[in-house]
């Protein structure tokens, strides 16, 4: 298996790109690019007025921390919350949850699954676009 980079250090132009009509997603760190076994992480980037789905990760929990942009975030089914900078989202294994940018700018999320597997069911999503690194 090739790491990208040092292996160690990883940088966005590193890795592939997946491009939805809601954002973009890069992992930084997954088994596939570092060799990480226990979980992965990476960039997400959510335009004006646009979020992900309702969806769940069988099996792996999920921690989404905000860097920048205002949204909601639903958990559990529950009605949706306003998030803001510096907010950090537990998600539990199994559970449904969303993310949606109700700001003007685009929303920049932090995401860790524990362990690693999410990131990889993102190609297979109707519609995703894999931009390869330069």
């Amino acid at each position: 298996m090739q790491k990208v980079g040092s292996g160690y250090i990883t940088y966005g132009e590193d890795v592939d790109s997946l491009v939805f009509d809601w954002g973009t997603v890069k992992i930084l760190s997954e088994p596939q690019v570092t060799e990480a076994e226990r979980f992965s992480f990476g960039m997400v980037v959510l335009e004006p007025g646009k979020g992900h789905e309702r969806h769940n990760h069988p099996g792996s929990e999920e921690i989404i921390f905000v860097m920048s942009g205002e949204g909601e975030q639903m958990v559990d089914d529950q009605p949706p919350v306003k998030v803001r900078p510096g907010a950090s989202i537990y998600i539990p294994a199994d559970i449904y949850h969303s993310t949606l940018n109700t700001g003007w700018e685009p929303m920049r999320l932090l995401v860790v699954y524990a362990p690693a597997g999410p990131e990889r069911i993102l190609r297979d999503i109707p519609g995703c676009k894999v931009i390869s690194p330069a």
